[in-house]
């Protein structure tokens, strides 16, 4: 049986993920986002399931893991994020005075936090938060997480889908010490991979040429110092379109022309709810 490693505890986002979309491995908890990397990175037979960005708060942070690992990436899914309040059984909305989450979930609730004048406090992880409540048995307190978090630790739903925003997603990435992608057919692909650049004058400017002349749309371009340094950079980048493809080579030949390391990290599937 295949592992599945997902960081935080069971009840997290990450686990209602893994669940989604695998039927039969075996799932697995990682204290923090290093440990699932290096997990997967010495384990052939395991993966990992890993928070990437949310639609509404951005990036999560994992992308310096992604760049030392280079860890294969095999698909994409887009989870729907439904914020719910969670209390100890007969709680009531009046009871609480503390409420406890991850700070992104926090932040995506702020208007109903505001309006009960509940206080927030910043924990590492919205399962967690759950946990906690269950152990406290304190009916001050009360967590932000999800069904899956209740149904885990018999907590009961105060209120459901407390988000200012409805719609939410958070976009995960599926990630493999193997290399794997999918043949060149006509379907729509997601090319990601990572690059540096020569140290010189209007480097990324004459890097990204490639991609204009060829038609090829970049869908993400972000820039990450390198670790203990604010004056070299790599980019991570995804573009539509499969690495097989005559355009998309053609680009990324013209870009390797300007790099002093390259790396394809994955081709896949692009999810069906992008664009949407």
């Amino acid at each position: 049986m295949s592992k599945i490693y997902f960081q935080g505890t069971f009840g997290a986002y990450s686990h209602l993920a893994a669940i989604s979309i695998f039927k039969d491995a075996e799932i697995i908890p990682c204290k923090t986002f290093d440990e699932c990397f290096l997990k997967a990175s010495k384990d052939d037979n395991s993966k990992i399931i890993i928070p990437e960005s949310n639609r509404i708060t951005g990036n999560i942070g994992i992308e310096y893991l992604i760049f030392k690992y280079r860890l294969n990436i095999y698909s994409e899914y887009f989870q729907k994020i439904e914020h719910n309040l969670l209390g100890l059984p007969g709680t009531k909305i009046s009871d609480i005075k503390d409420v406890y989450s991850h700070g992104q979930a926090l932040s995506q609730c702020s208007k109903f936090i505001k309006s009960n004048s509940l206080i927030e406090h910043v924990r590492a992880d919205t399962a967690g938060s759950a946990e906690m409540v269950s152990k406290t048995k304190d009916k001050t307190k009360a967590a932000i997480a999800s069904l899956l978090s209740a149904k885990t630790y018999n907590l009961e739903i105060i209120k459901k889908n407390i988000e200012n925003e409805k719609g939410n997603q958070t976009r995960f990435l599926i990630m493999g010490k193997n290399i794997s992608q999918p043949e060149f057919g006509n379907k729509k692909y997601i090319t990601s991979f990572l690059f540096k650049l020569k140290s010189k004058p209007a480097a990324l400017y004459q890097s990204l040429g490639g991609f204009a002349i060829n038609g090829v749309n970049l869908t993400k371009l972000q820039s990450y110092p390198e670790k203990n340094t604010f004056d070299s950079f790599f980019f991570l980048c995804d573009l539509d379109g499969h690495i097989e493809d005559t355009k998309v080579q053609k680009s990324l030949e013209e870009l390797g022309l300007h790099c002093q390391d390259f790396h394809v990290l994955g081709v896949f599937e692009a999810d069906k709810i992008r664009g949407k």
